[in-house]
């Protein structure tokens, strides 16, 4: 039996709008009908982000969806990469799994680069047979971004058989390479890499564009790439996305709020719209992204085209949310993570160096950014040990390997603002190490210990006391509802701003510092790792300190 939506129509091929009746049966447009008189609000395609880890939202996928369908969104395209990176191919079928018992459209990439690179432990590997066989199943759509883009254009042959697998299928291959330029450039997009989610400027997009790469600006948790995109967007075809969201800014708004603040930036509505529906299911070969006959029922109703408040979502022609609510529920499946390692003592969390004062390596965070900066900073020496300096806002990181018992890794950042007291967490990309930010080793191991007793989570440690929020899933994710984490984040995060944490995200801006294929200056659990030149450095420089210059 046929049925019906009517409303004003959002045309993302003609590019016009119209009232008209979306005719759908068994899930599918059966036709587009014209009609007179006006109706509320508008009828678009519904939403779809086509680059975002699930698996970092703090949700489990089926409590993800429950929190993003009404916002508007219908379909997601994620890359798995942070399960795979802790439990490989089980965690990957778990993803796939807890997906099923939703209407959120899920489909997945092969992760590419597990683990992201041979100068960290993960907790599994997927080689280019697990890969192929991914690619081969119907909601695997791409091969996920190629993160060792170093690797990929040195002829790295583990990393090549996983292009070729894609090529040979068909399929599109994401790509990763924040500011590669020139001919590196050119020789990572002649792989086959078609996509790009890692601009931070205009021109580097405009680079990557004009070689043919479609860039997918990013406004997500921490890295928001809006703003300094919007030349290069008000101009090109572009994709709106997420990449890492977090259960809280969820809670305020998806794809909905993204499409918001692009108009307000001065893109025009209609090529914003097109940005979450035609564009990312073209490139994807994904059956909806727009209202039209042969494609999926998929229609976010919205009141208008600036705020793009969301009233009602259809999934295959049901109605899967209206006014604010899903109405679906999740059923959340688990699966057990892995923290094999001993408990932690203060000594562990120490920087060695001669003498009364060292000159040190210093990790810079920049704000709103996943890329970081390096400085050096003459610290003072107390029992052979370096002294973090919180009036500098200098104070330590350190990784614990939590696949194994192994040295902490240690070293300086600059950025949080922490006064007091320590920040730890079990998300901590790619390999999900435990990375921990402190002004003093008795918290951070403090703080380390409770994530180990919990198995995973985020954790703040302040003078002996913690507040955590545990994330059973692999270290990774909840099963609970989506308002619950996102409550305790909360919590969490106004209390290291009560402690002078400067971050708006700090749990996520850290997670990132261990992300050893985004530059400048990361630290993973074997130590202080320069990026651009694909190598460990010593946190303290050699030879006697001198005052930076």
């Amino acid at each position: 039996m046929n049925r019906f939506i009517e409303g004003n129509i959002v045309d993302v091929i003609a590019g016009e709008i119209f009232p008209g009746r979306i005719v759908h049966r068994d899930g599918v447009i059966r036709a587009v009908e014209r009609l007179s008189g006006s109706f509320h609000g508008f009828l678009l395609p519904g939403f779809i982000d086509a680059h975002i880890h699930v698996d970092s939202s703090l949700l489990c996928p089926s409590r993800f969806a429950e929190a993003v369908v009404p916002r508007g969104t219908t379909a997601v395209v994620t890359d798995p990469h942070e399960i795979a990176n802790v439990l490989g191919m089980p965690g990957v079928s778990y993803m796939r799994r807890d997906a099923a018992g939703v209407p959120l459209r899920f489909y997945f990439t092969a992760p590419s680069c597990v683990p992201a690179t041979p100068f960290e432990t993960a907790g599994a590997s997927l080689g280019s047979a697990e890969v192929e066989a991914l690619l081969r199943e119907d909601d695997v759509v791409a091969l996920g971004e190629v993160m060792n883009y170093l690797g990929a254009v040195g002829g790295d042959p583990a990393i090549l058989s996983k292009i070729q697998a894609a090529r040979r299928m068909g399929k599109p291959i994401d790509g990763h390479c924040p500011l590669l330029t020139g001919e590196k450039l050119k020789e990572y997009i002649n792989l086959g890499i078609s996509t790009e989610h890692e601009c931070t400027h205009a021109d580097e997009a405009r680079e990557k564009h004009s070689l043919g790469m479609r860039i997918l600006v990013r406004q997500g948790s921490v890295a928001k790439n809006l703003e300094a995109l919007v030349p290069f967007a008000r101009e090109n075809d572009f994709f709106l996305v997420s990449d890492d969201m977090l259960a809280q800014d969820l809670l305020e708004g998806h794809l909905d709020r993204t499409l918001a603040q692009a108009v307000a930036s001065g893109i025009d509505p209609l090529h914003a719209v097109r940005a979450v529906t035609l564009r990312p299911a073209d490139h994807y070969r994904l059956p909806m992204g727009a209202i039209a006959a042969g494609r999926a029922a998929d229609v976010t109703k919205v009141g208008d085209l600036a705020s793009f408040g969301v009233e009602e979502v259809y999934i295959g022609g049901k109605l899967a949310a209206a006014g604010g609510a899903s109405k679906f529920r999740a059923a959340p499946d688990s699966i057990p993570g892995t923290f094999a390692v001993p408990p932690r003592r203060a000594p562990d969390f120490a920087v060695s160096a001669p003498g009364s004062k060292a000159a040190v390596r210093v990790i810079v965070s920049i704000r709103d950014e996943i890329v970081t900066a390096e400085e050096t900073a003459v610290m003072r020496v107390e029992g052979g040990r370096v002294v973090p300096d919180p009036e500098r806002d200098i104070l330590l990181i350190s990784v614990v390997n939590r696949y194994r018992d192994a040295p902490v890794s240690c070293g300086f950042v600059k950025g949080f603002g922490l006064k007091a007291g320590a920040i730890a967490s079990s998300v901590a990309h790619d390999a999900h190490n435990i990375v921990v930010v402190g002004a003093d080793p008795e918290d951070m191991a403090g703080a380390v210990n409770t994530i180990i007793r919990e198995s995973g989570g985020f954790c703040l440690t302040a003078g002996g006391t913690s507040l955590s929020l545990p994330l059973g899933i692999a270290g990774l994710m909840s099963t609970e509802p989506s308002r619950d984490v996102g409550a305790r984040l909360d919590l969490l995060q106004r209390r290291a701003r009560e402690l002078g944490c400067l971050p708006d995200r700090p749990f996520m801006t850290m997670s990132f510092l261990s992300l050893l294929v985004v530059p400048r200056l990361k630290i993973g659990d074997r130590g202080l790792f320069d990026v651009d030149a694909s190598r460990f450095v010593d946190p303290v420089l050699p030879g006697p300190p001198r005052r930076p210059t």
